[in-house]
């Protein structure tokens, strides 16, 4: 036999169907609501631990420089120190004054080389041993982050193990309603649920009011609703409502919840006080 075409339902069958599907998907809700916010908070410290792991790899590039620097001061200052060497060697061999001034200009130029190339190593050793500092602390809260989401991940993973199957049953399920349900009023229905805060895209109607902003509806309104002619939304949320008797919720009465008071007449109190 072939299967019936969505678009060849009933109005009153693609309510149903969408009913069975809202109830379906909140069920699913529900079991990643068991969840609480272990998974933000494990996405939180995976966010923490690659910006810390970003800044332990810029800091160890900082150190890395500073000690190329360091090295490449050390290579400069032998440069100039042979230098000194071979000037003051020259000085002894020197035929005139103007030659005598220029060696002792450049043994004091390489001198002052020497000396500029100390301090740039000092400060450059200086700088290492902070960012090493820094390096060590960084390293630490990133440990710290790790045991963290390590503990994080193996409670969320019990949680996940004990809804795992039933959640995926439950998708199976949501699926084959879907199938059921006409494309675009899948998609509608889809968009309305996106944007409801707490996920309702088809409500029944509780006391004269949408089940999903609680918002009165007009008489005519909840006739339209019952007679199933056509898919009434309500005016305020958007969500498409259903009467409670085709959602297969029994709606108890006020007259049933609140037994009538015998209201005592003020002849029958005064007779009592008589």
């Amino acid at each position: 036999m072939a299967k019936k075409d969505p678009k060849d339902f009933t109005v009153e069958e693609k309510l149903k169907y969408l009913y069975q599907l809202q109830t379906t998907l909140s069920e699913i809700d529900d079991k990643k609501a068991l969840r609480g916010e272990l998974p933000l908070e494990v996405q939180d410290l995976e966010d923490e631990i690659e910006g810390l792991t970003t800044r332990v790899q810029k800091i160890q590039n900082e150190v890395d420089e500073f000690q190329k620097a360091v090295v490449q001061k050390k290579g400069d200052i032998e440069k100039a120190k042979a230098s000194v060497e071979r000037y003051e060697a020259q000085l002894n061999e020197v035929k005139n004054n103007r030659e005598y001034d220029t060696l002792t200009k450049e043994i004091e130029y390489q001198k002052l080389e020497i000396e500029l190339c100390e301090k740039k190593i000092k400060e450059a050793t200086k700088r290492v041993e902070e960012r090493t500092e820094d390096l060590k602390k960084a390293q630490e809260a990133i440990d710290d982050k790790q045991k963290d989401l390590t503990g994080k991940k193996a409670e969320l993973d019990d949680i996940l193990q004990e809804t795992r199957e039933e959640e995926e049953q439950l998708r199976e399920k949501a699926k084959e309603i879907e199938l059921k349900i006409e494309p675009r009023l899948l998609t509608s229905f889809k968009r309305i649920r996106k944007n409801a805060r707490n996920g309702l895209g088809i409500v029944y109607v509780q006391r004269d009011a949408c089940g999903g902003c609680f918002n009165k509806i007009p008489p005519q309104r909840q006739l339209d609703v019952k007679m199933h002619k056509k898919i009434i939304v309500c005016e305020y949320c958007g969500r498409i409502m259903i009467d409670p008797e085709l959602a297969g919720v029994k709606i108890v009465s006020q007259t049933e919840e609140k037994p009538k008071r015998r209201r005592s007449s003020r002849k029958a109190a005064a007779e009592e006080e008589a």
